[in-house]
């Protein structure tokens, strides 16, 4: 595999022979999970935060090799912008104080990594997308140094044949052309897994669809892409048409984009591995030596490794991930939908939430999914992502008649689901003072509508209007982000504005 990533060139042949051995994988994941293969319930969950890297100035800073080098830990990894930083917490079981626990771990780490960015006149900050970056900073010549990175990039130009078109309209509208991938850096996330077995798995998974976009509405922090203010939460338009391989003519024949939130309630995981492999053409058609029906009849356990690979280019918000740990399957529910930050408190807050409305909603008899059409999900998300904690969604009516009514988004969480999260959070066997700490976040969010978007939007224009032009209120909303973030109090406690006199000086 890594001759072919530095190599990066395939013929033929090597998509023919790809094809053939993702179509094994996907006969011995049918067979691991007919003859009950997989892990049992631990109750494992992960984290994974995509960061960014400023200077002093609020601006992006292209340094994150040496920023890498100093830190020295495996729990911090590149990422496809030299603008960008991974850091990547190891498996905690739900239970206990497993928030506070995760929250000090987080504090802890981030604020290594911090001193030792700062060495290089740079600093790291949670945020969906930074307000400071540019046009100009989102250039094939700004990606990492890696050379996986170089390859997706190339394949995904070779498999589109043109030009990317970035065209988002919102409260501003952007339109522009880029020549690689490198925009999808922009969109920085939080990334949650959830450890399930097979016969959950499907129940996870729809819960999981149905509450992407409360998530989005209440934790959005993401409104301006290239300076300007678009959608409360932008990075799933932009991501996904920075990733898009489709030609006009393919999207006007209903092709599927590789980013998207779905199209049906799913009976089982296979059925998504089984979708991803039969609508999307491989990106990397790398072939591991492994035969996986071989190593199944010997009675071992398949990496599945060309399954996995090609999993890792459909960019489903919940995605199914199949791993592989001391010999023993397992499957997971990858949440991808929220963005990064803006503080500690804030993404263990969203975690909280996201864990505990999962596992209610997981084992309610009569759950939400056999109530609400997918296309109501669906069009949830896209309303979510448009409005934050302003949006109205469609739901279930609670009325025994049924039907489906449109609900403000802080209302449904304040009078259904948060009480539905407590009731996870307590399944789960968290304490009782973790819970209400941070269900207690998401609640004053709601009871203020004050999440990371709608304080960056205020704090600018508040800027703006006390006389600086587009570019400094900009960059004074992004110091001043960065600074009440250190601070670590939850971005509902932030005061908006920005202190006009330095930003003026800078």
């Amino acid at each position: 595999m890594g001759e072919k990533i530095v190599a990066g060139v395939f013929d033929l042949s090597d998509r023919h022979r790809y094809r053939s051995k993702v179509q094994q994988c996907l006969e011995a994941l049918e067979r691991l999970l007919g003859e009950r293969r997989f892990d049992r319930p631990r109750n494992l969950m992960g984290l994974e935060i995509e960061l960014n890297l400023v200077g002093r100035d609020g601006m992006p800073s292209m340094v994150n090799a040496a920023v890498l080098e100093r830190i020295a830990s495996r729990d911090f990894q590149t990422e496809l912008g030299m603008f960008n930083l991974e850091v990547n917490i190891a498996p905690h079981r739900l239970g206990g104080r497993v928030f506070e626990q995760l929250a000090e771990e987080l504090r802890a780490g981030l604020a290594y990594a911090h001193r030792m960015a700062v060495d290089t006149d740079s600093g790291i900050v949670m945020i969906g997308i930074l307000p400071t970056l540019g046009t100009g900073d989102l250039v094939s010549a700004n990606l990492s140094d890696v050379d996986r990175y170089a390859l997706l990039n190339d394949q995904i130009v070779t498999a589109r044949g043109e030009d990317f078109t970035l065209d988002i309209e919102g409260v501003e509208r952007i339109s522009c052309m880029f020549t690689s991938i490198a925009p999808e850096a922009a969109c920085t996330s939080v990334q949650l897994h959830l450890q399930v077995t097979p016969t959950r798995f499907a129940d996870v998974w729809n819960a999981a669809q149905v509450i992407a976009p409360v998530q989005v509405a209440v934790g959005a922090n993401a409104p301006f892409v290239f300076g300007k203010e678009v959608w409360r939460e932008s990075r799933p338009p932009l991501f996904q048409q920075a990733t898009d391989t489709r030609s006009v003519e393919l999207r006007a024949q209903g092709v599927r984009p590789r980013t998207w939130f779905g199209e049906r309630w799913i009976g089982s995981a296979y059925e998504l591995f089984e979708e991803n492999v039969r609508w999307f053409p491989a990106l990397l058609p790398i072939c591991d030596e492994e035969d996986p029906l071989r190593v199944l009849d010997d009675g071992g356990v398949p990496r599945l490794q060309e399954l996995v690979l090609h999993n890792g280019t459909v960019y489903r918000w919940n995605r199914p991930v199949y791993g592989l740990v001391d010999g023993v399957p397992h499957l997971r529910v990858e949440n991808r939908v929220l963005p990064a930050g803006p503080t500690v408190t804030d993404v263990i807050a969203n975690a909280a939430f996201y864990y505990g409305l999962v596992r209610a909603l997981a084992e309610d008899a009569r759950p939400v999914w056999s109530r609400l059409p997918f296309a109501a999900a669906a069009e949830n998300f896209d309303t979510a992502c448009r409005y934050g904690i302003d949006a109205e969604l469609l739901w279930p009516s609670p009325r025994r008649a049924g039907g489906i009514a449109r609900v403000p988004v802080v209302r449904l969480v304040q009078d259904e689901l948060l009480p539905l999260a407590e009731a996870g959070l307590d399944a789960w066997g968290v304490e009782r003072a973790d819970r209400d700490h941070y269900l207690g976040v998401i609640e004053e969010r709601c009871r203020r509508r004050v999440n990371g978007a709608s304080w960056q939007v205020a704090t600018y224009h508040r800027a703006r209007e006390s006389g600086l032009e587009r570019g400094a209120a900009l960059a004074a909303t992004t110091r001043r982000y960065c600074e009440l973030m250190h601070q670590g109090d939850p971005v509902h406690t932030w005061p908006v504005g920005v202190a006009v006199r330095a930003a003026r000086s800078r």
